[in-house]
């Protein structure tokens, strides 16, 4: 949990910079976002054991800074709010071993304007899934904790998009979906590629 915080700040960070980065280049628009949704990729491989990155709930920030005709950059992170437990062919029988991806990507943003109260969204950018593996530090189910044993990141390409419907003034509501195509994914999970669905709710400044 303490490098998901940490990829957290790191990209508030990186939403601040792009917000200074938008005073000098005269935005049209800043907009933040907090979503949920869940994932859609392969089960998990019964031969190897390996995970999958499908299903659970996904939560995560978003920014992104609209400088220039309706183009700009953006940002976000999305993890897996609980831990899954890891195939026992995989781990091990008993190991207490669980796993929480995370994902987070820099992207190029394009939000026409589609009715007085709707913007399309299409985002395509690079990044990395995080694969987040964690044991158990206590004894028996209740575990008592977990500490992190491994972490690895693999570079990924996503693309995707969604639709801003403003229920009032500067407040949105985004269905999206996100496309990811995973580096050397099959190390770790079960498939290369995962689909996240889900919404998010924001505020667009002007």
């Amino acid at each position: 949990m303490k490098q998901t915080v940490r990829i957290a700040i790191l990209m508030t960070f990186a939403c601040a910079a792009l917000a200074a980065f938008s005073s000098f280049a005269q935005a049209q628009r800043i907009d933040i976002g907090f979503g949920g949704g869940t994932t859609v990729a392969p089960d998990a491989n019964s031969v190897s054991g390996a995970p999958s990155l499908k299903g659970g709930t996904f939560l995560g920030f978003s920014g992104d800074v609209l400088f220039w005709h309706n183009l700009g950059f953006g940002t976000e992170v999305f993890w897996r709010a609980g831990s899954s437990n890891c195939a026992v062919s995989l781990c091990g029988a008993d190991s207490g071993v669980t796993y929480r991806p995370v994902l987070y990507n820099f992207n190029a943003v394009y939000s026409p304007k589609l009715a007085p109260h709707a913007y399309l969204e299409l985002v395509g950018g690079i990044g990395a899934l995080d694969t987040h593996y964690s044991e158990c530090t206590g004894v028996g189910a209740s575990c008592g904790g977990s500490e992190l044993i491994s972490s690895s990141n693999h570079f990924d390409v996503d693309l995707g998009g969604g639709v801003k419907l403003y229920l009032t003034k500067g407040f949105f509501i985004r269905p999206e979906a996100r496309f990811y195509w995973v580096n050397n994914g099959t190390a770790d999970y079960s498939s290369n590629h995962a689909t996240r669905v889900g919404a998010s709710i924001g505020y667009t400044f002007k």
